[in-house]
């Protein structure tokens, strides 16, 4: 691989934490989803450039459908349902933003000194997009555990699973059916998660899940 192709990939796979990072220090829901949808249009581009890298035409699909539907598709989606359902525009963390972000470097560092201890035998762009690609699954969990509301948890799902694709298309591409049948899931997950957040605010007139801790205490 010539220098030029390793730095792009790597400056791609590198602003997809960034964007993980700007997610997570983002306290309004409106901004979040924005991001997010940066974050999906940084991983298209991301792994379109793996497909021209690798001469793998089949990412191109991989490369498009993270495009259409995670960085357009969910998004708008996301903002209807945030405005069909009157939820405020607040996210109320569990931990302060400066220790989330402090745990978020050390989960990023962590993540380098594993991947590219484990894979010392591999291709060097795939060491270090497997190691960039851990960092944003981690990244995802810490914004899911650190958020306390329904949208911002399913937002960091999201981006955990920006991860796993990260991952898969650095590690040499997968197959097209695995690509599509991933792409139908996630539709599924998201289709049930808005039914899920529905319900949610028809029983409780929340989306805090405080709420539902509260209402199982009073059921005890």
């Amino acid at each position: 691989m010539h220098g030029l192709e390793f730095d792009i990939a790597h400056m791609l796979a590198g602003s997809l934490v960034l964007a993980s990072f700007m997610m997570l220090y983002q306290d309004r829901l409106y901004a979040l989803l924005n991001i997010y949808a940066l974050h999906a249009t940084v991983l298209a581009l991301s792994v379109a450039w793996q497909a021209f890298v690798q001469h793998a035409p089949h990412l191109y699909v991989t490369a498009a459908i993270a495009l259409i539907f995670k960085a357009i598709i969910i998004p708008v989606s996301l903002h209807r349902i945030m405005v069909r359902l009157g939820i405020h525009r607040e996210i109320e963390t569990a931990v302060g933003v400066g220790l989330t972000m402090i745990a978020g470097i050390g989960l990023v560092a962590l993540s380098m000194v594993v991947m590219l201890r484990v894979t010392p035998g591999a291709d060097a762009l795939a060491r270090e997009d497997l190691a960039f690609a851990l960092s944003v699954v981690l990244l995802g969990l810490l914004i899911m555990v650190t958020r306390r509301n329904a949208v911002s948890q399913v937002v960091g799902f999201m981006s955990l699973e920006n991860g796993l694709v990260l991952a898969a298309a650095g590690a040499k591409g997968m197959p097209l059916v695995v690509e599509i049948s991933v792409a139908f899931s996630v539709l599924i997950a998201f289709i049930v998660i808005g039914i899920f957040l529905f319900r949610i605010r028809e029983r409780f007139d929340s989306v805090d899940i405080r709420a539902l801790d509260r209402f199982r205490g009073e059921r005890r």
